[in-house]
């Protein structure tokens, strides 16, 4: 099945980017090309301004043409980390709403879900979220719905987890283009072994049982999907064990079967990592972070962070802030 069109990508660079989902986005549209012998997608970097960009592995990108010159463009992806954003929000934002207005598909990979929410463009779509990035991203919108899919899209709206989702999201592009077979082919020719639709969850680090390697058991899944419910709120092991049916006696021996750990413990744990990604991801001072992840004072959050990452949250933020900066201004220490 041959193009009519040629469709005509962008894809918005902001300093920091991932490469891995740049290079996921346009190698299979390329590969594409190449099997039908023609031009079906063609693609074009874009900058705030058509200035270089550098990836967050410190490798220079040039861009083709500036935001203001995408008229013609019909799919435009954002590629961010999730701090970044324009020098100019409201000239940059403002021609995000209207490339919307005007049809253009627009969608946000990783972190460039964050730029693309800000802009305002992604009012009433739910978004999906990477799963390293979802305590930051609900602390700075609590009014989007983030999902775990890897790809949600909708009404020329797309949003993709990572690397692998934007593969995903490039095949599905293939698909309505040219067609199933071509899409295939270009997966096998990547050894992708199958292309996930927007139904499909994220793949989620999760502990193992260090003896079998077995999953977790259901009591135990069941306890921590109830703990992650609750990050903000924390909930007793009492009312795990009546949510579930059991006897907290029961949680925590299967707790130390599965995890090693207690249930409080691996609790605060989860608590401490959310806790991170605000630290890291958002420019919230440490107490709200702290009332966030349920702390009533910012001491206790302190002892059990430098805990869990060898240092207090003021100082890990002072130590991102020196690799990275946000508008020439380094993130707040507290």
């Amino acid at each position: 099945m041959l193009a009519e069109k040629t469709i005509e990508l962008g894809i918005l660079l902001f300093d920091g980017f991932p490469m891995a989902c740049l290079t996921s986005v346009i190698e299979p549209l390329r590969a594409a090309n190449e099997i039908v012998g023609q031009e079906a997608f063609c693609w074009h970097l874009v900058s705030e301004a058509g200035q270089k960009v550098r990836s967050s592995a410190n490798v220079g990108f040039e861009a083709d043409r500036p935001l203001s010159d995408c008229q013609s463009i019909d799919i435009l992806f954002m590629l961010s980390s999730p701090v970044a954003g324009f020098r100019d929000p409201k000239q940059g934002n403002g021609a995000l709403r209207a490339l919307a207005r005007h049809g253009t598909v627009i969608g946000g990979i990783s972190g460039g879900v964050f730029p693309l929410v800000r802009s305002g463009v992604m009012t009433g779509f739910p978004v999906s979220v990477h799963w390293c990035y979802e305590a930051a991203f609900e602390a700075e919108f609590p009014d989007i719905e983030a999902r775990r899919e890897v790809i949600v899209s909708g009404a020329n709206r797309y949003t993709a987890a990572g690397a692998a989702a934007a593969f995903d999201l490039a095949l599905h592009l293939i698909q309505d283009r040219l067609g199933s077979e071509v899409a295939h082919e270009v997966a096998c020719w990547f050894q992708h072994p199958m292309m996930r639709g927007t139904s499909v969850k994220q793949q989620v680090p999760n502990v193992r049982q260090s003896d079998s390697g077995d999953r977790l058991p259901p009591l135990v899944t069941k306890s921590i999907e109830l703990f992650a419910g609750s990050v903000g709120q924390p909930i007793s092991i009492t009312e795990v064990a009546r949510q579930t049916g059991v006897t907290p006696r029961q949680i925590e021996r299967a707790f130390k079967q599965a995890t090693g750990q207690s249930p409080s413990h691996y609790f605060r744990a989860m608590r401490m990592k959310a806790a991170r990604q605000m630290v890291v991801y958002t420019k919230d001072p440490i107490s709200e972070i702290a009332a966030a992840v349920g702390y009533s004072s910012v001491a206790p959050l302190v002892t059990h962070y430098r805990a869990a990452f060898g240092l207090s949250p003021s100082e890990d933020r002072r130590r991102i802030n020196r690799f990275r900066v946000e508008d020439n201004a380094p993130l707040p220490s507290s």
